[in-house]
Order: C-alpha cells, then sequence, then structure tokens
C-alpha cells in the first residue's frame, strides 16, 4: 500500500486547528466550499469541486471514523475516484511550542500511480490552505485553490 504525508506547522492554539479539521464549516473554508453532510463520528460528508467559473468537476463522499478532540480526524473515503475508495485521510495534530503541528496521511492506496503524484501536490495546497485559514481566517478552498495542470 502507499501513502501520501505531509507535515505542516500552524502558528495557532491546537484547539482552532481541530476545529478547522472536524467540523463541515471548517473544511469548507480550506478544501472546498461545497462541503455538506454532518461531521460527526458516523456521519458523511460530501464533497464537490467546481471550477471558478461553476463548472462541475467532480466530487467525493467520506465517512468520519474519528474525532479524537485537540488529536486527530480520520476519515474514510467512501465515494469519488476509483482510487480514493477505501483509503483513509487522518490528520494527527500536537502543540510544539505556539505552533500547531499537523501530520498528515492520505493511506492506503493501491498503487502509486500519476494520480497519486496529483493528489500529493493538491493535499499540499490545500494544507496550505488550511494553515491560512487558521492563521489568518482566509483559506483557499476549492473553486479558489491553486490550478496545478489539465486535472485541475
Amino acid at each position: 500500500m502507499i501513502d501520501i504525508i505531509h507535515r505542516v506547522g500552524i502558528k495557532a492554539p491546537i484547539s482552532k486547528v481541530y476545529a478547522a479539521l472536524a467540523t463541515r464549516e471548517g473544511v469548507a473554508g480550506w478544501w472546498t466550499k461545497e462541503t455538506t453532510g454532518a461531521s460527526e463520528v458516523g456521519g458523511n460528508l460530501e464533497l464537490n469541486f467546481s471550477t471558478p467559473s461553476g463548472e462541475t468537476i467532480g466530487g467525493m463522499g467520506m465517512q468520519v471514523v474519528a474525532l479524537d478532540p485537540d488529536r486527530q480526524v480520520h476519515w474514510r473515503f467512501t465515494s469519488g475516484p476509483e482510487e480514493w475508495i477505501g483509503t483513509d485521510a487522518k490528520f494527527r495534530l500536537n502543540q510544539d511550542g505556539e505552533f500547531t503541528i499537523v501530520h498528515f496521511s492520505h493511506e492506503n492506496w493501491r498503487e502509486a500511480v500519476e494520480f497519486t503524484a496529483h493528489c500529493s501536490t493538491k493535499w499540499a495546497i490545500f494544507m496550505m490552505s488550511l494553515k491560512r485559514l487558521v492563521e489568518t481566517g482566509k483559506g483557499e478552498p476549492a473553486p479558489n485553490d491553486v490550478l496545478i495542470g489539465d486535472w485541475h
């Protein structure tokens, strides 16, 4: 199995970072504005992605597996790109001085393919959007994220 991993330090209290990861409103502030559903253990979130002009380009569903306040958020993807179904996204948090360190992993990819590399880059972009949201109050969720190619 293949995992995507990233680490980012966010200059903010751990509770503020956790809230941005553990709530529907938080996720809509850094990943995609089109986020619906229930962010509670066992609940499901639906995310849709559009271009800045409003053209739908994709979406996914995920189940909230674990919410461990100020420590971890864990999602399992249940619909969307075939490569994502059954994979897990985990955000592990720890405080280091005035920084909250986010250890992100997108785990259990069946194989490393070109789409894995694309998603790794997009996850890095969205981790920086999370950082901006928490530190400044304004993230860059889709459709206002960085375009990296013809797959968006």
